[in-house]
């Protein structure tokens, strides 16, 4: 069945179409939904009510984009709203972001997605949204901003203290790496 066919029978509210729907796409939403969650029950939900969501709103879709792309900036939205607004305030907020360390290449080149997505991850829920809506999402501060309900500024220095945070944990990793393979070794 093709998109155009699919989104119409959803629009008219014929149940195969939707569940059509929901197996062809609960994949790739739910890989959106898992980035913002703490864990793998709330990205399920998260998912269930974005479909939810798109079901609601399907009628308002315009062909003139993506329709995957409408169905990310849904889950998106809907992952963010899960997440406290008060998380962006909570976290600890150094005066100075200290100067970064040069990590060698070598440490992410070897690592695998889903190594990388576990890092990601273990960020407080505010650096990992900023984090997540500017380096996998695309979008700006200022979007960035108006979506989180916080400035432009604070957007930056959240994405910086992730970055940041990102990069201790690559190095503690590599270091460790080097540890063990010279234990290893005796």
């Amino acid at each position: 069945m093709t998109e155009k066919k699919l989104i119409q029978d959803c629009r008219n509210g014929v149940k195969a179409s939707q569940y059509l729907l929901v197996k062809r796409y609960a994949g790739m939403l739910l890989s959106v939904c898992r980035r913002y969650a703490r864990d793998e029950a709330m990205a399920k939900d998260i998912l269930q009510e974005t479909f939810i969501r798109i079901f609601e709103n399907i009628g308002k879709y315009e062909p003139t984009g993506s329709f995957e792309a409408w169905m990310r900036r849904i889950a998106v939205r809907r992952s963010l709203q899960w997440l406290e607004r008060s998380c962006f305030r909570q976290e600890s907020q150094p005066e100075e972001i200290p100067d970064e360390e040069v990590l060698e290449p070598e440490i992410y080149q070897n690592m695998g997605a889903d190594e990388i997505m576990v890092l990601v991850l273990e960020l407080p829920p505010g650096y990992r949204a900023v984090f997540n809506l500017f380096a996998v999402e695309g979008y700006d501060h200022r979007e960035i901003g108006e979506l989180l309900g916080i400035s432009e500024s604070t957007s930056r220095s959240q994405l910086a203290r992730a970055r940041k945070m990102l990069q201790d944990k690559l190095f503690h990793l590599k270091n460790r790496s080097r540890y063990e393979v010279a234990v290893d070794r005796k």
